[in-house]
């Protein structure tokens, strides 16, 4: 393995050399390398700093936060000069956020400049802490999966690797044992992020439900179920509202979304039904009977783990502007609308030599920006994994 710097590190880099002023906060989901990331700040960095994580402390163990956060204020006092105290998972405490805000607070009160930085893996309950106590306090820096440029510079993946193995660093070397790869990615990343980022830290009536959906949801990746047609292929089901709440929770946990409906009206989006889309191609192929080779010679599944590959890299981006949908009217379909700053763009992905139809006619209907039919006779889905989504419009 290569050892890479993500692009975060010199953004987080830049405002650590600015006057203390904000609680820096990163989010993303685990193994996506924001350990690492604050280990390379912290390497560094110009001044003192220390890394802990809560997450094997107790959650309400409030003493644990006010101990290292007094060993930071004293460190500070003897070089004279800001300390780093980095927090990771803090997340897991209870009523982080007040104590968070209490503290801050304190440092600021007294004129001493603890400059901090906290991670989470559970991006829906870092912000409802970040709302609820520490509005106009933080600024949050969302770190999403890898991309295949990185997977290639660190590991030398080819497209098609990234497109079945997905971007999980620490996955990676495991590929030449493919059964060993999927019971890593299941048992060690998908069910350890289900636990502890959503079962253990959020109210869940039926986590059975939870976990059926989101393996569903995985394998049919890039696909429309509707929740009436998802009802009928779990046990106990419950209601439309309580799939879309969980959908909503492994979304915040980077692992399983729903790409609303394009349809030009805002109202009209929000009462579609959603189209699977997982953050990371390996939680869709960990579950596959299929090995990549055999993958790879059946072209109608190859099709639609192509077609998920490019929605996770567009997925990737979701943070710096970019709305992914899809529209689908009758048979007539288009895999993802990209949106940006008022313009959006169609993209059908093919496989094969298949006209795009469906691209055609929403051309006609909504007028977008840019149409793009990627097929092997034009621009590839290996030529979209490379570029930034910017590059499109």
């Amino acid at each position: 393995m290569k050892k890479i710097q993500r692009a975060h590190l010199q953004l987080l880099a830049k405002r650590l050399d600015e006057p203390v002023q904000f609680i820096q906060v990163l989010a993303g989901p685990r193994q996506v390398g924001k350990t690492t990331l604050v280990r390379q700040l912290l390497d560094q960095a110009k001044q003192a700093g220390n890394y802990f994580s809560a997450d094997a402390v107790a959650a309400g163990n409030h003493t644990w936060l006010e101990n290292i956060w007094n060993q930071a204020r004293i460190e500070q006092k003897q070089a004279g000069r800001p300390s780093l105290l980095v927090i990771d998972e803090i997340q897991k405490l209870e009523q982080w956020s007040e104590k968070v805000k209490q503290l801050w607070d304190e440092d600021r009160n007294n004129n001493q400049p603890i400059r901090l930085i906290l991670l989470g893996s559970s991006r829906l309950l870092l912000q409802q802490g970040l709302t609820e106590s520490l509005a106009g306090r933080f600024e949050l820096t969302a770190i999403p999966h890898w991309r295949y440029k990185e997977m290639e510079e660190a590991f030398g993946f080819t497209e098609e690797e990234y497109a079945w193995f997905g971007s999980y660093p620490g996955a990676a070397h495991l590929i030449k044992d493919e059964q060993r790869w999927k019971a890593y990615v299941r048992e060690s990343l998908i069910e350890t992020a289900i636990s502890r980022d959503i079962l253990q830290l959020t109210r869940i009536d039926k986590p059975a439900l939870l976990r059926k959906l989101f393996e569903l949801g995985s394998v049919y990746s890039g696909q429309l179920l509707s929740y009436t047609k998802l009802m009928g292929q779990l046990q106990d089901a419950g209601n439309t509202t309580t799939l879309a709440h969980y959908l909503n929770l492994l979304g915040s946990a980077g692992l399983l979304g729903g790409l609303p409906k394009f349809a030009g009206e805002k109202v009209r989006v929000r009462g579609s039904s959603p189209r699977f889309q997982v953050y990371n191609n390996a939680l869709m192929n960990c579950y596959s009977n299929l090995n990549w080779e055999e993958a790879k010679a059946k072209p109608e599944i190859w099709g639609r783990i192509v077609e998920s590959a490019v929605g996770t890299h567009f997925l990737s981006y979701k943070d710096d502007g970019f709305e992914l949908t899809y529209y689908r009217e009758g048979d007539d379909e288009v895999d993802y609308v990209l949106s940006h700053k008022g313009q959006f763009i169609a993209i059908e992905v093919k496989t094969g030599s298949q006209e795009g139809r469906g691209l055609s006619l929403f051309a006609k209907k909504f007028n977008p920006h840019r149409s793009y039919l990627i097929s092997p006779n034009g621009l590839r889905w290996q030529d979209i994994i490379k570029l930034h989504p910017k590059e499109l419009f």
